[in-house]
């Protein structure tokens, strides 16, 4: 089993990485910290654009993706197995894909901030991962939201 960790390059992944640490410790298995890299936020970091016929350029994308939480898991203490994983597509569905891959056995999140509105416009992946998962989820928030 493993506990998945969904970061991005926010502050908020330090909160999501600490509480990925804690329940590994508690349950020794390790952390996968997970990021997804959309399709438009792919070719609005100026790679080449995306078809789904080469392989190639969605493995640098995915090895983009997976920069992104290795970086996050850069400040991380050495007694917790971790590994950075990238994928490409919808954050909610990749992220409750790959946890039923890995046999799960939490999930970490932390949601962003947003109005009302924002949500409805916007939808929440946090929230499409509570409702989707079939493990447990954890949603954390850091100190300046409470």
């Amino acid at each position: 089993m493993v506990i998945v960790a969904a970061v991005d390059s926010s502050e908020r992944s330090s909160y999501v990485l600490d509480q990925a640490a804690t329940l590994a410790k508690r349950f020794d298995e390790p952390v996968h910290a997970i990021h997804v890299m959309t399709r438009s936020e792919a070719i609005n970091a100026e790679t080449s654009s995306i078809t789904s016929d080469d392989a190639i350029e969605i493995e640098e994308l995915r090895a983009t993706a997976a920069q992104v939480a290795s970086d996050a898991l850069e400040d991380q203490p050495d007694d917790v197995e971790t590994e950075a994983v990238g994928r490409i597509g919808d954050p909610a569905t990749e992220i409750v894909e790959y946890a039923n891959e890995h046999d799960t056995q939490y999930i970490v999140v932390s949601p962003r901030r947003r109005s009302q509105t924002g949500k409805i416009i916007f939808g929440s992946v946090a929230q499409s991962i509570l409702l989707d998962a079939t493990c447990p989820v954890v949603s954390v928030t850091d100190e300046s939201s409470r």
